[in-house]
C-alpha cells in the first residue's frame, strides 16, 4: 500500500464544515473542521481503494504523485 500526500480545503457553509480534496475531487463534511477532515480522509481512502480495485489508480496517479502543488486565493468582482 502506498502513501500519498494530498491537499484538503475546509470551509464553513451554513453551520457545517465542508472539506474537499481537490486533486481527486472528493468531498465530505462534518460539524467541526476536525470532523470534516477526518471524514474527508475516510472518503479519500475509500475512493482510492475503489480505484485500485477497478484498475483505475494509474489514471489518477499523476494527481496523487505530483511533487509540487500550488494554491492561491483570488478575488473576483461579480
Amino acid at each position: 500500500m502506498e502513501k500519498y500526500s494530498l491537499s484538503a480545503t475546509i470551509w464553513e457553509e451554513d453551520g457545517v464544515y465542508v472539506s474537499v480534496c481537490p486533486e481527486i475531487d472528493v468531498s465530505s463534511c462534518g460539524d467541526t473542521p476536525g470532523e470534516a477532515l477526518a471524514n474527508l480522509k475516510e472518503a479519500v481512502s475509500l475512493y482510492l481503494a475503489n480505484a485500485r480495485e477497478l484498475g483505475l489508480l494509474e489514471d489518477i496517479r499523476p494527481a496523487l504523485t505530483a511533487s509540487q502543488r500550488f494554491q492561491a486565493t483570488i478575488e473576483i468582482d461579480a
